[in-house]
Formats: structure tokens, C-alpha cells, sequence
């Protein structure tokens, strides 16, 4: 069949399944030097062996009722209806405890491989779901997250296109969803996006047709197009990289998952399967480095934890579903022997109010405690604990953040073995939840 580049583009074959667009690169420039690259290749090979996983608690998630300051009465008179009861948390450390639903991680905490940090924000934080998620992702906080560098996640991948060139990984990133997370956005890096279905991350046939082979036809007459293109038209590299990346690619992962097998049952939430496909890609060495991964619904403005006979509380349930999945992703790469080298970290746009609201639900709030687990976390709890009397909280009732979001990035990517002031754009302290070197 002859194909134009017009007749491919209007019928969908420049697309790889689940959000890797390959037009997007014609809006992308090639602004990597060779000083870059040089770093690049040293960021590389630091990162040889280390993993991050990024698990993103869309919505805001309520800090207060997760890591519950139980002994304070503060606590206790600010949530009426929501507090939970010494009887109710899991004790942590005489202060603090677990929400009941966060069992499955009791046995990281008393392995010391979760750590806690408190009181985690940035200073006039906003109350927006959209232009916090931006904050945290791109790290522009004087600009309001209106970043055109792309996202801190991103810029630290596109030192790593060096290691994806030569040892041919195009999964170096991965995101699992549906689309491509603003953390992970760079200029010139392109990150493939699955969803947990990893079969429909492939070229598909013509919909018209009924011949499956058809793919394969499809494939060849996509490479072919891509080598006729002038090597010496724009991004014309680029172009003939990220064609090849995603046709090597989809093979990978399909060979990945048909030989991959684990004694670990996953919870059957769209969550857990979305671990699964990063434990894939782990445990069969597709050389991830960065995984990404969401679990929504956490904008709980009403009824907050009300429970049925039936169903657990809204927020019991959505932490239940992020503490099983938690737990199965690290059961699962320690019984492959693949857990010294990756951890985990969560985070949310932001927590919510100190008081409850007349709804049996919490209003958008600001700081918020996160979450960093695995082999090689220092567990415990860092950072300072958030002061919830009424003098000390903002004019709108919210908690003043203790911890910026920032130096939990810059500790992440020391471990990662990346200069994070060069991703960052500035110096941040370290949180010392993980090793040094």
C-alpha cells in the first residue's frame, strides 16, 4: 500500500498507542551541547543501578487524617467528626500514627524502610489543583508553575539520553496513564506513556482491516518514511531516534511482560496494575530509572470518610488501595532480588485545612507530610512537625509548611547520583532519609 506522509498522519499511524505522539517532536528543539552531554553521560552512569518511583496523590491529599497527630489537642478539636482516636491509628512514635487503612506499610516502618516527612510545601502556596500540580512539577514557585524548561523530572531524564542512545533503553522513563505527567516533560527528551493494559503500547493495524499482520506492514512502511526524510532537514535525528525508540520499544516491553512471572498477588485497582507494569520493567532490566505512576480522587471536600456497611470511607479506601499497591510493588522486587536499588516517593499537590468544613470533608489546604520507601531508605520521621494551634496557621486556616518540596527532590536526586542544583536551579538542603554516595 503507498503511503504519504499527509495519508499517514491523517490516519493515525505516526501515534504509538497511549500518548506517544511522534508529531510532538516537530514542537520540540534540540538545544542539548556538548557540555550537556558530557554531564549527561556522568549522570549516567551514577544512576547505573537506581531507581525512582514516583507516585503522584492527585487531589490534595488530607496530611492530617494520613499521618494523624493523635496526641494533639489541637487535632482533636479542630476535626469534631474526622479525628481519629488513639484506639483508631497505628503508633509510629508516641505522637504520631497511621491512618488504620496504611496497615500494609506497618511492616516497611518497622523494617526502618519508610520514611515520613512532615509539614512538606513551599512558602504562599496555592489553593489551586491545577497551578499547585504545576508547582510541584516544574519547581517554578516564584512563577506559578508556568515553567517553559519543562519538569524537574524531565530535566534530570534529558541528561540520560546519553544511556538510552548507546544501550539502546527507550524506557529509561516510563509513565503509566494516560498522559504524560508535566514533571517529566523536557525539550528534547521524549518519554513513552503506557497504560496498565502494556498490550496496546504497539502499532496498531489499520481499523478498516481484519488482517492482524497488517502491524507489521504498518511498521516497515513507518521506518521506511522516516529513512527517505533528509538527514540534513530539521530534527531529522531526532525524528529517526524517536521512530526507532518507539517500534524497539514496544517489542521490549511486549517480550517483557510475556516472560515476566511473580508469586506476589496485586490488588486489582487501576493503581496496582500500574506498579506492576514499572515491576516489569525492573525486574526484566528494560533499564528504568524513573517510573511514574497516579492515584486519584483525593479532593475530598465531602464526606470525607463516611462508611457504609458495605464500603470502606472514601479517603479509608483510597489510602488502602495506595498502601496494598505499595506493598505488592516492594514484596514483588524483593522476591526478584531488585529492591537494593529502587525507592519510592509520594507526593501530593497539597494537604488540606486544619478544621474540617460543615460537609464531613476538608477544604484545600498547603503543607502536608510525604512518603519515601524502600531498601534503601533511612525510615523514621524528618522534618519538623506542623504547629496546628491558631495562632501558628495562615490567614486562611492552613498550616505553615516546615519542609520545602524542593529539598525532598534535591535529596532524591543526590541518591540518583545527579548534581541537583544543576536540575533543581538552585541548592537545597538534604533530608538524610537516604544514604550519601
Amino acid at each position: 500500500m503507498n503511503y504519504t506522509r499527509r495519508a499517514m498522519m491523517k490516519d493515525g499511524l505516526l501515534a504509538v498507542s497511549a500518548g506517544m505522539i511522534m508529531p510532538s517532536v516537530f514542537a520540540r528543539a534540540v538545544r542539548a551541547s556538548q557540555n550537556a552531554a558530557r554531564e549527561g553521560d556522568m549522570w549516567a552512569q551514577a544512576a547505573l543501578g537506581r531507581t525512582l518511583v514516583v507516585v503522584q496523590m492527585a487531589g490534595g491529599n488530607d496530611g492530617l487524617n494520613t499521618i494523624v497527630p493523635y496526641t494533639d489537642p489541637n487535632y482533636k478539636s479542630a476535626r469534631p467528626t474526622l479525628a481519629l482516636a488513639a484506639d483508631q491509628v497505628l503508633d509510629l512514635n508516641g505522637r504520631l500514627g497511621f491512618h488504620p487503612a496504611l496497615t500494609a506499610l506497618q511492616p516497611l516502618w518497622k523494617a526502618h524502610k519508610l520514611a515520613v516527612v512532615e509539614g512538606v510545601g513551599y512558602p504562599n502556596s496555592s489553593l489551586s489543583h491545577f497551578t499547585a500540580m504545576d508547582i510541584w512539577q516544574t519547581v517554578d514557585v516564584d512563577g506559578q508553575g508556568r515553567s517553559s524548561k519543562g519538569g524537574w523530572l524531565g530535566n534530570y531524564a534529558k541528561y540520560l539520553g546519553g544511556m538510552i542512545d548507546e544501550q539502546g533503553h527507550p524506557f529509561t522513563t516510563l509513565a503509566v496513564g494516560s498522559t504524560l505527567p508535566t514533571a517529566l516533560r523536557a525539550l528534547n527528551v521524549d518519554v513513552p506513556v503506557v497504560n496498565s493494559n502494556t498490550s496496546e503500547y504497539r502499532l496498531l493495524p489499520d481499523p478498516a482491516s481484519k488482517d492482524i499482520s497488517a502491524a507489521d506492514a504498518r511498521i516497515q512502511t513507518l521506518l521506511k518514511l522516516y529513512n527517505t526524510y533528509p538527514k540534513s532537514a530539521p530534527y531529522a535525528a531526532l525524528l529517526d531516534a524517536t521512530a526507532q525508540s518507539a517500534v524497539a520499544g514496544s517489542k521490549q516491553l511486549a517480550d517483557a511482560v510475556s516472560s515476566y512471572t511473580s508469586t506476589v498477588k496485586y490488588p486489582t485497582t487501576n493503581f496496582a496494575k500500574g506498579l506492576q507494569v514499572l515491576a516489569e520493567a525492573i525486574v526484566q532490566k528494560l533499564g528504568l530509572r524513573v517510573g511514574y505512576v497516579t492515584i486519584g480522587g483525593f479532593d475530598t471536600h465531602a464526606e470525607q470518610d463516611t462508611k457504609t456497611t458495605t464500603e470502606p470511607g472514601h479517603h479509608s479506601g483510597l489510602l488502602t488501595d495506595l498502601a496494598e499497591g505499595l506493598a505488592a510493588f516492594y514484596a514483588d522486587l524483593t522476591a526478584h532480588g531488585m529492591a537494593d536499588d529502587v525507592i519510592v516517593m509520594t507526593w501530593s499537590e497539597f494537604g488540606r485545612r486544619v478544621h474540617e468544613n460543615g460537609s464531613r470533608g476538608t477544604d484545600h489546604g498547603t503543607a502536608a507530610p510525604l512518603f519515601v520507601l524502600g531498601k534503601p531508605v533511612l525510615g523514621g520521621v524528618y522534618g519538623e512537625p506542623p504547629d496546628l494551634s491558631s495562632a501558628s496557621l495562615d490567614h486562611n486556616g492552613n498550616l505553615v509548611n516546615t519542609v520545602d518540596f524542593r529539598s525532598i527532590y534535591a535529596t532524591v536526586l543526590d541518591w540518583l547520583g545527579a548534581p541537583s542544583a544543576s536540575v533543581l536551579g538552585q541548592s537545597f538542603s538534604d533530608q538524610k532519609f537516604l544514604p550519601v554516595g
